[in-house]
């Protein structure tokens, strides 16, 4: 069975692999298709679809994007879309401007609670890509501050921490309408994370879907056997797409391996097939 992984990031975002590096290591797992969705950026994207080309292996252009939600965490995936379409881009930059502003923000607000750390010294973790907070707690561990990433989080940069401050959040309308535009297919990422019961979930996914969602992320490492069955009902009722993924970070996420998740993933290329007839 040929097999995908429609959730993967990169160091253009808060991944530990390049695109290229990904993509080598998809071609090296046997997978046949990846996408690449990085957070609230499409740099690598470019990268990845030239390495695919070489190695053999076909790469999904994608996004994943923060939207705000009055419960939990709320994040868009975007496919199939033009990643050098210039309003796509620009709406990206908007974000990235308001990433930079709350990094700045957050540097202050760590050495208020003695934690001397630099921008700079964040930087020389992600040369490449945007800045997220796993790069901040990398460098507290480097500097000693902390002796792991979990420890990081879990005293200053986790959401409601002493260090963590908001970050900018499309509206779920403004976010589907973009990746809409810019080709792509809308679907909302590890419902979970939402935090809703199970009616409040029915009426955000028919809220989102008169807005244009054209999928939901059934498949994901941490949804458990019953969220996985509600979530596939829940798409069939609305006639959203089913996805799934692993949200692969490489080494900034262990216990995560691209295509398997944490072992007991395997996702046939038919759902990205049916990605793309939604895009047709």
């Amino acid at each position: 069975m040929d097999l995908i992984d429609l959730h993967v990031h990169t160091t253009a975002s808060d991944g530990s692999l390049s695109p290229k590096e990904v993509v080598r290591h998809a071609k090296e797992r046997g997978l046949k298709a990846i996408a690449i969705t990085d957070h609230d950026t499409v740099e690598g994207v470019p990268e990845a679809l030239e390495e695919g080309r070489r190695v053999g292996i076909e790469v999904v252009e994608g996004v994943e994007l923060s939207v705000d939600s009055p419960k939990g965490t709320c994040h868009l995936l975007g496919y199939l879309l033009d990643p050098l379409d210039d309003a796509f881009r620009e709406k990206l930059r908007v974000v990235q401007r308001a990433r930079q502003e709350r990094n700045l923000r957050m540097i202050k607000r760590l050495k208020e609670l003695g934690v001397d750390l630099t921008l700079e010294e964040v930087r020389a973790i992600a040369p490449h890509g945007q800045l997220c907070r796993p790069h901040f707690a990398l460098a507290m561990v480097k500097k000693g501050y902390v002796a792991t990433v979990d420890e990081a989080f879990e005293r200053y940069l986790r959401k409601g921490g002493p260090a963590y401050v908001e970050k900018f959040k499309f509206t779920p309308e403004e976010a589907i309408e973009s990746i809409r535009r810019a080709g792509g297919v809308p679907v909302l990422a590890h419902p979970f994370t939402l935090e809703l019961d199970k009616e409040g979930l029915d009426r955000f996914l028919k809220a989102l879907k008169e807005r244009g969602l054209e999928g939901l992320e059934v498949y994901y490492p941490d949804h458990t056997r019953e969220q996985r069955e509600l979530y596939r009902a829940l798409a069939q009722k609305y006639d959203l797409a089913v996805t799934g993924g692993t949200d692969f970070h490489g080494s900034s996420k262990e216990g995560i391996e691209l295509g398997i998740g944490s072992g007991d993933m395997a996702l046939p290329y038919t759902i990205l097939e049916a990605l793309k007839e939604r895009r047709e």
